[in-house]
């Protein structure tokens, strides 16, 4: 089972007036794939089944907005790692995959903080991992039954740097996603 349901959001977290947008994305960013768990759950372990998160790189990393995403993101990760430690011994693997971005559309369907959609690719989504080869390296994890998979030599290094220079990270990501 391949939990991946998810939608963006365009806006830093002072920026909202109504906090329902932000409700929004956590229910289907992170509730969506709990609930799907939830009833695939006894077909999984029947089956000696998998289970397979996709988290985005910002399940591991912050952002320079608090929109929501990152922190729908952050609580999916957790409870895909609760999981695995939960079913190690019922046969169900439990693999998380941690993409950078890929050319999906999402940042044109991104949620604005009035509600509307973007309606634009964003810079950095333009230059993005294929939806192709995303989906042969999400294959090849799941086939191998691998604990987790962050993608890009960019987020590798950046699990690095977040641990031995915190400041420069913090700098970095400012940079990056302001």
């Amino acid at each position: 089972m391949i939990n991946n349901a998810g939608f963006g959001l365009a806006s830093r977290f002072d920026e909202l007036h109504d906090l329902k947008i932000f409700e929004q994305i956590i229910r289907v960013n992170f509730l969506g794939s709990v609930y799907c768990t939830h009833y695939a759950l006894p077909y999984l372990k029947e089956s000696n089944g998998r289970l397979v998160g996709i988290c985005s790189l910002r399940g591991k990393f912050p952002s320079a907005t608090a929109d929501g995403y990152g922190a729908s993101k952050h609580a999916m990760a957790e409870f895909f790692e609760s999981l695995r430690i939960e079913l190690a011994d019922s046969g169900v693997s439990v693999t998380i995959i941690y993409p950078n971005w890929v050319s999906t559309g999402i940042s044109k369907r991104a949620i604005r903080p009035d509600g509307n959609p973007t309606g634009e690719i964003s810079i950095h989504e333009k230059n993005a991992m294929s939806v192709e080869t995303c989906s042969q390296i999400i294959i090849e994890a799941v086939t191998k039954r691998k604990r987790e998979v962050i993608m890009t030599l960019e987020g590798k290094a950046g699990l690095w740097l977040q641990l031995i220079a915190p400041k420069i990270f913090d700098q970095i990501i400012r940079k990056k996603t302001a």
